[in-house]
């Protein structure tokens, strides 16, 4: 009799793996023994290919990434700023439930260092001197979190009761159906001429 068939693993199937079990059953599902199972194999099978959860995410982190429908040769700078950020949001859009577990990494895989290196060498040609480069980026970055985290629906609680409320909070009870996307609008608008302005006073004066 010979030996029952095991399905052959590798490590990009595992990361695809882990990412679906998310994307199924929610951040708390992601575990060594559910991934194993969704896999069939036995949990030890999976440390032959990863060294252990921090590794699965940051594979999970690198197939979001690789999702991004990204063009760092926009020009101008502002411009590719303002697609960066979009495309990340939708990629992260597409997995919500992966969002939690990302949010607070450090990005170490190579597909975010690549993005790094190719943000940096557009600012750069903009004329951003290079201590501003790195504060920037994470300017960005931290907008994007927390945008991120809002595409992620938490449990809410029933308000008090209408006679306890303040008045004036009829945006807070009845927001427009769109207003996440409102405000990502807003915020990254209102970053970028930010961006502008602090760039305008970095440049030498004309004559100097």
């Amino acid at each position: 009799m010979g030996r029952p068939h095991r399905p052959a693993l590798s490590r990009d199937g595992i990361m695809r793996a882990a990412l679906d079990l998310v994307d199924e059953e929610g951040a708390a599902a992601l575990s060594t023994p559910r991934l194993a199972a969704r896999l069939g194999v036995k949990g030890p099978s999976l440390y032959n290919h990863v060294s252990g959860r921090d590794e699965i995410l940051d594979g999970i982190r690198e197939l979001i990434l690789g999702e991004m429908d990204l063009d760092m040769t926009v020009r101008p700078w502002t411009a590719a700023v303002d697609g960066w950020a979009r495309a990340y949001r939708a990629a992260l859009a597409a997995h919500p439930h992966a969002i939690p577990l990302l949010v607070g990494r450090p990005a170490r895989g190579l597909s975010a260092l690549r993005g790094y290196a190719a943000a940096f060498d557009l600012l750069r040609a903009a004329g951003w001197p290079e201590e501003h480069l790195m504060p920037l980026v994470r300017s960005v970055e931290y907008f994007l979190t927390g945008s991120a985290l809002a595409l992620v629906d938490a449990p809410t609680e029933p308000p008090p009761p209408e006679e306890e409320l303040p008045p004036g909070l009829e945006p807070f009870l009845n927001p427009p159906p769109d207003y996440r996307d409102i405000a990502f609008d807003a915020g990254l608008a209102a970053l970028i001429r930010g961006f502008e302005a602090t760039l305008d006073t970095l440049r030498p004066a004309p004559g100097r």
